[in-house]
């Protein structure tokens, strides 16, 4: 009964709310328009965001955060079906089939059908979000220090298991956010590291100017380095600009519709558990859905515009955006990138997300989780509008234009964040720390993780040592300690049943 009493005050606070369901609706636009230009991303528009919501109401603010999120991952597909191009990482295995129907002249229904199954994920994960993230929250209350420092190594874990090929690189990021971690006064002995005598990294280096260059900046000098080396080819003209058509909305039917239920369950399901699983992203989660969906429809040739392509993967992302908040609500690990930017909204506005989030902030929290579920059902609309009217238009935008306006706002808002100009350093620094690391294929998740896992682990650590005397043993007889533990070694022992796998499949 309390449950549902916190969703209708959530709910209420979205839609009775005429400044929170404008500023959702506005978000969810904006991040439709970023997802689907390619070069741009969720965290990049989230980034910019955060500062400028400073003076927000939080719930206004976690509206408009929650709609970029949800619009750019449906966003995303129009560029993939229209373009070959994919807005975003998410959208990536929707290209296989989707652009494909394009060329059959099906590119309305392509998106048709991606929008559709979007609303359906994003729902379906908004409730499991709302379910699950309150129960789990409830059961960590329980957690003493112990527990919560198997949990920062489950953390670890999950990232290596879910490395999908590239442990090595994963592995990379990981050591680099736990140095950035450690930068700063020790919380043990008081001892400063990695100062380098300036007092501005005394307390650490802080996360959302951090996020600010990494995504915001680091995207930026990409696309001129880009550009320049695109020049130099001999061409200049934006392939986009070329090739893009006017094109209009259709939707599947009620038999079209029939078909994909079964298709839609599973890839919920494929994308709620991925996407609650820290470390493991939007990319396993589409592969995954597209190759169960093969299985489960052998008659049918993928690759060549089937419709159950496009539905299956769009599907699967919109689940692992919800679902994805509940490591980062219930236990304060953000799950991916885009997560860990929530948190940094929140710290903000002066609230920790945890177990006690939604005992001393259930407004706040169910506020959010309604937004997830109200930016869903807003896709279908929103999506119909932007690709009948605006598409076209925006995915003809100059580079050079985007580019000025988003270093504009990464700077302003990097400043604002502590108004401080030392935080502008922060930004440009790690901005080409970005862009370097973007250009030998170091994924940012696993490093953002680190970064927040790394303080969580050394303090828990001290904690724990205090707690068992010394006594590493003592974790043994704890279950929740034992059960977190097994986890960990499930998670790290995924990359050799992939590897055994494959050799089997080499022999034969």
């Amino acid at each position: 009964m309390q449950m549902i009493l916190n969703w209708g005050v959530g709910l209420s606070n979205v839609i009775f709310n005429p400044i929170n369901l404008l500023l959702l609706l506005a978000g969810t636009l904006l991040g439709m328009i970023v997802g689907a230009l390619p070069g741009l991303n969720s965290p990049i528009a989230m980034s910019i965001m955060i500062p400028l919501t400073y003076g927000m109401d939080p719930g206004s603010a976690l509206c408009i955060l929650a709609g970029i999120y949800t619009g750019s991952t449906c966003g995303g597909s129009i560029s993939s079906i229209l373009l070959e191009v994919p807005g975003t990482g998410a959208a990536v295995v929707t290209a296989f089939d989707g652009h494909q129907m394009y060329k059959k002249g099906q590119g309305g229904l392509a998106l048709g059908i991606s929008s559709v199954s979007s609303v359906v994920g994003g729902i379906v994960a908004a409730i499991v979000l709302g379910a699950c993230a309150p129960f789990v929250a409830a059961q960590a209350l329980k957690f003493g220090a112990p527990e919560y420092l198997m949990l920062s190594v489950m953390g670890f874990a999950s990232v290596i298991g879910m490395s999908n090929g590239r442990m090595s690189k994963n592995i990379m990021a990981m050591l680099i956010g736990l140095l950035i971690s450690v930068v700063g006064i020790s919380p043990q002995g008081g001892i400063k590291r990695f100062t380098f005598g300036t007092h501005a990294l005394l307390e650490g280096i802080p996360l959302v100017p951090m996020l600010i260059g990494m995504f915001g900046i680091g995207a930026i000098i990409g696309t001129i380095s880009d550009m320049k080396f695109t020049k130099k080819q001999g061409s200049s003209v934006n392939p986009v600009r070329q090739t893009m058509e006017y094109i209009k909305m259709q939707y599947p039917d009620k038999k079209m519709i029939k078909s994909f239920l079964p298709i839609w369950a599973q890839s919920s399901v494929i994308g709620n558990v991925v996407g609650a699983i820290p470390g493991a992203g939007m990319t396993v989660a589409i592969f995954m859905a597209y190759d169960q969906v093969k299985r489960y429809r052998k008659d049918l040739n993928f690759g060549t515009g089937v419709p159950e392509g496009v539905a299956a993967p769009e599907c699967a992302n919109n689940s692992v955006v919800g679902s994805s908040m509940i490591p980062l609500l219930a236990l304060g690990v953000p799950g991916n990138p885009a997560s860990s930017l929530f948190l940094g909204a929140l710290l903000i506005h002066g609230l920790r997300t945890g177990p006690k989030f939604f005992v001393e902030s259930s407004d706040v929290a169910y506020t959010l989780i309604a937004a997830f579920m109200i930016a869903s059902i807003a896709l279908l609309p929103v999506m119909h509008v932007f690709v009948n009217y605006m598409a076209t238009y925006v995915l003809r935008l100059r580079y050079e234009v985007l580019n000025g306006l988003i270093l504009i706002l990464c700077v302003t808002g990097a400043f604002a964040t502590g108004n401080n100009y030392t935080y502008i350093v922060f930004a440009v620094v790690f901005g080409f720390i970005g862009f370097v690391l973007k250009k030998f294929g170091i994924p940012f998740g696993p490093l953002v993780l680190a970064t927040v896992l790394g303080s969580m682990l050394e303090s828990y650590y001290i904690q724990t040592m205090v707690t068992l005397r010394g006594n590493i043993s003592g974790l043994f007889v704890r279950p929740i300690c034992v059960g977190l533990l097994l986890l960990s070694i499930f998670f790290l022992l995924m990359p050799l049943k992939r590897l055994l796998k494959e050799k089997g499949k080499k022999k034969n």
